[in-house]
């Protein structure tokens, strides 16, 4: 049993560290759920983070660690039992180091992806994780789902680009490894265990981080495809011409431009109307014209009636904009407001049969479908919305149904319910109809053993009662 955050544990934390309950610390961003608290405190070191964590545990008392509050599987916030402590790391926002020679970056959890970003370009190199909420997400949210986003395909996940961490774990005892390393065979790596953890097995204080040179050339196109089909092989197309110099691949289906007309329309739309079209970025070394190298996959992969049209960008103005439209389809989608939304990946030769067998199981359920994502990687977003006429309250009472519904598809077809989202509280319940038995009873034996009060998120990834 866990007790609730209460005075009695205030006065135990370090001076300094509590912030008021404000709302801000208890929603997430699709609203489905509303959090609770006790007390929030905000430690400035790793130590006080290890005080605070010592205290808690002494306490029984939940915890539930913060970093920007952007993720979309409600992980961040506990709607049900004893009001926990909420631990933010919004404190924590050191750039501890860079070493350019190294490519190697250390930032506290609390730094912003989009300040981690700035440090490394000030520095000639790149961070290569992006988000379409980077300005606000904390570098330690995004070790802790193992973000994903548009550059996974050439660069990796967060995981990827992660090299050591340090780390509080639910005693409060404090995991140094902040290695600047490339190899390092000493043992079972709990910076892996840790990240994508979400919280559950400890909280991620500090990261060394990979970076790279970026790449001199960089070229973006949009070019209009007939069909999911032919953009995976238009995929297969480019990367074999640009010989790993293919850094983002995305899909947009018409249902998503459809949407930014509405919601967004002083959103430039370079191929409006189109049903399925694709963005593209290449990175390519010095003496390689990226703009040239595009014009030549363009007119093959029209030889080859890959695309029917497309536009390549003349300028950094123009690519950017390229890029505004892609990372404003999801606002396009909450003003819309979905009914049900799914964070899937599937191996490449599966998509396009996915796309239209869910396409054709759906069609009779009322909903529109906008599927969009990080193609590249085999992560799409299969979002689905209501008929024209009709809001998201009116299928309250199909959601989980439907939901289970494309998530049973995806698995038949050898995917996952989550690619880059985290489990959080929200797929609780998919991970354990459709989680591998062996898998998540070797889950269930870590978390019991690293975590036996249960103070850490609890709810998140493993249900309370598993």
């Amino acid at each position: 049993m866990l007790n609730p955050a209460d005075d009695s544990l205030a006065a135990t934390l370090p001076d300094g560290v509590l912030r008021e309950v404000t709302p801000a610390y208890l929603e997430e961003p699709r609203g489905r759920y509303l959090g609770r608290a006790g007390l929030v405190a905000a430690p400035r070191s790793t130590d006080e983070v290890a005080a605070v964590v010592r205290a808690c545990a002494e306490a029984r008392v939940a915890i539930v660690p913060r970093g920007g509050g952007t993720g979309l599987v409600a992980g961040q916030v506990m709607p049900e039992g004893p009001p926990p402590l909420i631990l933010s790391l919004e404190r924590m926002t050191a750039l501890r180091g860079i070493w350019p020679e190294e490519n190697v970056l250390v930032a506290e959890s609390g730094m912003t992806l989009q300040a981690v970003r700035d440090a490394a370009e000030a520095a000639g190199r790149l961070f290569p994780l992006s988000l379409a909420s980077q300005g606000t997400a904390a570098i330690g949210g995004c070790l802790a789902t193992n973000a994903g986003g548009v550059t996974a395909l050439r660069y990796g996940t967060a995981r990827a680009l992660c090299l050591g961490i340090e780390a509080v774990l639910p005693d409060g005892s404090v995991v140094h490894d902040l290695k600047r390393l490339r190899k390092d065979n000493t043992g079972y790596d709990l910076r892996d265990l840790l990240i994508g953890a979400e919280g559950t097995l400890g909280i991620v204080t500090a990261a060394s981080l990979k970076l790279v040179v970026p790449p001199p050339g960089i070229g973006t196109a949009m070019l209009q495809v007939p069909s999911p089909e032919a953009a995976l092989t238009l995929l297969s197309l480019a990367e074999g011409r640009m010989a790993g110099g293919v850094t983002a691949f995305e899909l947009i289906g018409g249902q998503g431009l459809a949407f930014l007309a509405e919601m967004l329309p002083e959103i430039r739309q370079p191929l409006p109307g189109a049903e399925w079209s694709v963005l593209i970025e290449v990175g390519l070394p010095e003496g390689l014209a990226p703009e040239a190298a595009l014009e030549g996959l363009l007119v093959d992969a029209m030889e080859r009636g890959l695309v029917t049209d497309g536009v390549i960008a003349q300028s950094g103005a123009q690519a950017a904009g390229f890029w505004h439209l892609r990372e404003h389809i999801p606002e396009a989608n909450r003003r819309i407001g979905a009914v049900a939304s799914h964070d899937i990946s599937l191996p490449l030769s599966e998509i396009a049969g996915f796309i239209r067998d869910a396409g054709e199981r759906l069609a009779g359920e009322g909903v529109r479908i906008n599927c969009f994502g990080h193609l590249g990687d085999g992560n799409l977003h299969y979002n689905l919305f209501p008929a024209p006429g009709r809001n998201r309250a009116d299928y309250d009472d199909r959601r989980k149904a439907l939901s289970q519904l494309v998530h049973q598809m995806v698995v038949d077809r050898g995917g996952s319910f989550s690619a880059e989202h985290g489990v959080g509280r929200l797929k609780t319940g998919d991970l354990a109809r459709w989680g591998d038995p062996a898998r998540l009873k070797a889950m269930r034996a870590i978390k019991a053993t690293l975590d036996p009060l249960g103070i850490m998120n609890p709810g998140v990834v493993l249900s309370a009662a598993g």
